[in-house]
């Protein structure tokens, strides 16, 4: 019965509803290896209409971890150089 389900969800979501295989992981890593291509790469596949499911998903999480991190850092960055420029270090 799940085998079904499965054969259905293959058949009507085509190729993105089927799960990456590790050669398309591989190729897909070495993409991102390349520098600029790697943020263009990843806003393509992220909001992309023909790509694999799970790799939509994947850049999208990523996506949202690399803002993230880039406003802590931008937060943490300002804290340190108003305590450097305060010269209150202690």
């Amino acid at each position: 019965m799940e085998n079904r389900n499965f054969d259905n969800q293959v058949q009507n979501g085509g190729a993105n509803s089927q799960p990456m295989t590790l050669k398309d992981w591989i190729f897909t890593y070495l993409l991102l290896l390349i520098p600029i291509a790697n943020i263009v790469l990843m806003f393509v596949w992220a909001f992309g209409k023909d790509v694999n499911q799970s790799k939509k998903t994947y850049f999208q999480a990523m996506l949202i971890m690399s803002g993230v991190a880039i406003v802590i850092s931008v937060l943490f960055a300002g804290a340190l150089s108003s305590i450097i420029m305060n010269g209150s270090g202690y």
